[in-house]
């Protein structure tokens, strides 16, 4: 059994931190007359007292480096604790959400799902409406942290491949994630600035603006209105929010090494032209489709249809349109579009696009060897051969990943949802999309009508989808346990 100790020093001074940022959202409820103020303050007491608690009886073990198995017990913990108390200030408020709702909003915003519980955006407290916004923010950049510093350390469903990437540093996880976590920081809060002046200067008030451009960035989806971006019906807002959502699906990697002057990853790198490729044939699709089925203008059609499918498929959320009216067609490219993704180190969920890539070369080489049996043929990928236990790990991922999306439909079949409500909401949860399909939690729906069973059930998976599944799954192990 993994040592504890260590994990839970830093599981209590991350509480700690939290209860810092509930500060900011308490000081602007009371800066705006609303008496939401005390619900953040309680809430910030509850978790400093419970961060606190677990530093001060973990104290000794504070300078003890991690070893693997308490990597994958701390990475996990993370996020279901900040989920946990996170919910916090959504069950003490006003809008008296039962505690699964509140924790299913919290679990959303921190996984930068964006599925919602929540009725009545536009006239609920700013302090709350920030808190969801700060959620999805620090789970942007706390993804993009794990996923550069831990998760290739772990080799988690092929991330291995990126283990030069992300800074070689000795095997250490609080280094490496330490190391990372200062410049990724600086640049994230630049980008979030840079989007919260274009969308101010665009015709969004200055908090709408800085609330949607932490949830773009993020690629999580959160609004401040019930229609979500569509509220505002500006061309340039949306072309705005598309540009962020395409920037928070890249590598932010690349954007460190494009910062000290080295382009040639953001330019050059495989998985980015695939990305980018894959987008363009999508929006072409839908939007080729609407004018000619659904008779819309060209350049509505060009701009509902780049909006919708490049935010369901970076996975954040907003909408414009209900894409559900776009007809057969129209869903099940959404549909697919769901388990896509962005770039790997980017803050974006799904499958993402290297792993497509990894099995598309090793399928290739397969075809290849059965012309040929006496051949040598070697997938490659960014003009590299992949490792075998890459390879391997990849396609174990993609079938670990597919058959948690269909026993998870068959689970929500049998709590009673429809077929179309039960196969959407599996794929946006593990996928950590946002909304899903259909009259229920479609674009214009929400998921509150749903039984608290699907909403546990939908929390888990999008605690799953946004771990990388295995991150999760090897805790259930007995023998994880054992060693």
């Amino acid at each position: 059994m993994p040592a504890l100790g260590p994990v839970l020093y830093i599981v209590g001074l991350v509480l700690a931190l939290l209860a810092g940022v509930m500060v900011i959202p308490a000081l602007v409820d009371a800066l705006t007359g609303h008496e939401d103020w005390q619900v953040f303050a309680a809430s910030a007491l509850i978790t400093l007292f419970a961060g606190v608690s677990l530093m001060l009886t973990t104290q000794g073990t504070r300078t003890v480096s991690l070893n693997l198995r308490q990597a994958f017990l701390l990475t996990t913990l993370l996020w279901l604790v900040v989920a946990l108390f996170g919910a916090l200030p959504f069950a003490f408020s006003d809008l008296k959400l039962s505690y699964t709702d509140a924790f299913f909003e919290a679990m959303s915003g921190v996984t930068t799902t964006g599925s919602t519980v929540i009725v009545g955006l536009d006239t609920a407290p700013p302090g709350l409406l920030l808190w969801r916004a700060l959620l999805q923010w620090l789970g942007g950049i706390g993804i993009i942290v794990i996923a550069m510093g831990i998760l290739p350390m772990l080799s988690v469903g092929g991330m291995q491949l990126f283990k030069t990437e992300a800074f070689d540093t000795p095997e250490k996880v609080l280094p490496r994630t330490a190391r990372l976590a200062g410049g990724l920081g600086m640049l994230y809060a630049g980008i979030t600035l840079a989007w919260t002046f274009m969308l101010y200067f665009a015709g969004m008030s200055g908090f709408d603006a800085l609330a949607h451009a932490m949830t773009t960035v993020a690629t999580g989806g959160y609004s401040t209105k019930d229609a979500s971006i569509g509220h505002y019906d500006s061309a340039l807002i949306d072309y705005i929010v598309v540009a962020g959502m395409l920037a928070g699906s890249l590598p932010f990697i690349a954007y460190l090494k494009a910062v000290r002057g080295d382009m040639r990853m953001l330019l050059q790198d495989s998985q980015v032209r695939w990305f980018l490729s894959i987008t363009g044939a999508a929006v072409l699709l839908a939007g080729g489709w609407q004018f000619w089925t659904l008779e819309t203008h060209p350049l509505e059609a060009v701009r509902h249809a780049a909006f919708n499918c490049i935010s369901v498929m970076t996975g954040t959320g907003f909408a414009t349109t209900d894409f559900g009216l776009w007809g057969g067609f129209g869903m099940s490219l959404m549909l697919f579009l769901m388990f896509l993704g962005g770039c790997a180190g980017s803050t974006t969920c799904g499958v993402k696009i290297f792993r497509i890539q990894i099995a598309y070369a090793t399928a290739r080489a397969q075809m290849k060897r059965l012309l040929r049996p006496h051949g040598v043929f070697i997938p490659h990928y960014n003009r590299k051969p992949v490792p075998e236990d890459v390879s391997t790990a990849v396609i174990g991922f993609l079938i670990t990943y597919m058959l948690c999306f269909l026993l998870l439909s068959m689970l929500l079949g049998l709590l009673g949802l429809d077929f179309v409500t039960a196969i959407s909401g599996a794929a946006t949860a593990i996928s950590n999309v946002g909304p899903g399909l259909g009259d229920i939690i479609g674009p214009a729906g929400n998921f509150s009508t749903l039984p608290d069973a699907a909403k546990w059930a939908l929390s888990l998976a999008m605690l799953m989808g946004r771990l990388e599944l295995f991150t999760v799954l090897i805790l259930f192990a007995p023998s994880f346990w054992r060693g």
